[in-house]
């Protein structure tokens, strides 16, 4: 379930960043995840096929702040940026990287 709240706080961070372009605008982070480290894990987060995630994604998320991510757990934009939240839980798992409390 810890890992469940992880993703979806990665998937919301995903869906801000790649739609709200001035919180990671000028080589800014969000989280620790540049725009471009949030764009490459968009296509592993929406679809009725998504992608598995790239190096690159995974390699985002292992440089993110989970903790800070967590902040975004409960928010329902998710859903109005088309992530589906059981796919942003899924990857930390996918990526083989360690759980984080929220």
């Amino acid at each position: 379930m810890e890992g469940c709240k992880k993703l979806v706080l990665v998937a919301l961070v995903l869906a801000l960043a790649i739609f709200s372009e001035p919180m990671v605008a000028n080589a800014q982070t969000l989280c620790r995840m540049t725009k471009e480290g949030l764009k490459a894990c968009e296509p592993s987060v929406n679809g009725p096929n998504p992608a598995p995630p790239s190096a690159a994604c995974c390699s985002a998320l292992s440089n993110a702040d989970m903790q800070c991510l967590c902040l975004f757990k409960n928010s329902r934009l998710l859903n109005l940026y088309g992530i589906d939240p059981n796919l942003a839980l899924a990857l930390p798992s996918k990526c083989n990287l360690p759980q984080t409390r929220c």
